[in-house]
């Protein structure tokens, strides 16, 4: 089996590139990558790869020759229409590639209802796929754990955490259990290719207090809640660029949509996620390191 995963340079995908390296091994993987320099490290590894370019047909054909299972992670645009575009092109490249069966990474915010402005592409995406005539499995990620680290020296500095989601509570899945879910349904046929529908998350949803004591007793600084309007939120973060974007998601989280919980992680892997505690633990290194910087600079 040949296996190619997109956007294999980015956070998720340089992960899952690696869970796939060890599970198959590098004379059966391709990373498709949007700038080929920036893949220069996975060549040093073995791992062949191709450009592939969402917006271009060709290029994506070209890329897909020889795959039997297609890894398809989205980009990172908050464009409904071209997210749609660029899925809508790579059935169309895996068409005339001769792929027929595709594991295709989403999120969990995809009810009718929710308000996040991507919700609209993650609940067409499954459905598209199932009237494709492919071979497809679908893995929800709930919300990454990974960029709570970073966000903490802020965090610290507000004694508080400002999501717009009230009582709510919302699940977390840590990016390498969600690179290890997606590569090992990938490489198991008896996971994919019947329209399987996975949601991976932790085994504890977090309402916004209970996440500040878990953050508390890892940093030893106090972290409550003191949530913000969503509109104050948008406005906080609209330097980053998605403010707005991010508001909309907590609004759908302030309804409940964000803390669904599953046992698909234990079914796909045969073990627990690791849980919120242990992640922080985990990556105490990285933490101190931040902390520091930051007493630094101060």
């Amino acid at each position: 089996m040949n296996y190619t995963v997109t956007g294999a340079t980015g956070h998720l995908g340089r992960i899952v590139v690696q869970d796939m390296l060890k599970m198959v091994g590098a004379e059966s993987l391709r990373a498709a990558v949007h700038t080929p320099a920036k893949a220069a490290a996975l060549r040093q590894q073995g791992i062949a790869t191709v450009k592939a370019d969402y917006l271009d047909v060709p290029t994506m054909v070209d890329a897909l020759q020889g795959t039997d299972v297609l890894i398809y992670i989205p980009s990172k645009t908050y464009d409904v229409l071209q997210r749609v575009t660029e899925f809508e092109n790579t059935l169309t490249a895996m068409k005339a590639a001769n792929v027929s069966q595709i594991v295709f990474v989403s999120f969990y915010a995809d009810q009718e209802d929710n308000p996040f402005t991507m919700s609209p592409y993650y609940a067409y995406a499954p459905r598209r796929l199932a009237g494709s005539g492919l071979q497809y499995a679908v893995v929800k990620n709930a919300l990454y754990a990974d960029p709570l680290v970073p966000y903490l020296p802020e965090l610290i500095e507000r004694q508080a955490l400002i999501y717009p989601v009230g009582d709510a509570a919302m699940s977390f899945i840590a990016q390498n259990d969600s690179a290890e879910a997606i590569a090992t349904v990938a490489v198991k046929p008896e996971l994919r290719g019947a329209g399987q529908v996975y949601t991976v998350t932790q085994n504890e949803a977090y309402t916004m207090p209970r996440l500040g004591e878990v953050m508390t007793a890892v940093t030893g600084r106090t972290i409550g809640y003191q949530p913000v309007s969503v509109a104050e939120f948008g406005r906080i973060y609209a330097a980053e660029g998605d403010g707005d974007e991010l508001g909309s998601m907590y609004a759908g989280g302030a309804k409940g949509e964000l803390g669904l919980m599953t046992d698909d992680f234990k079914t796909i892997t045969g073990r627990n996620p690791e849980d919120m505690t242990h992640f922080f633990e985990n990556t105490v290194s990285t933490l101190t390191t931040i902390l520091l910087r930051r007493t630094r600079d101060a």
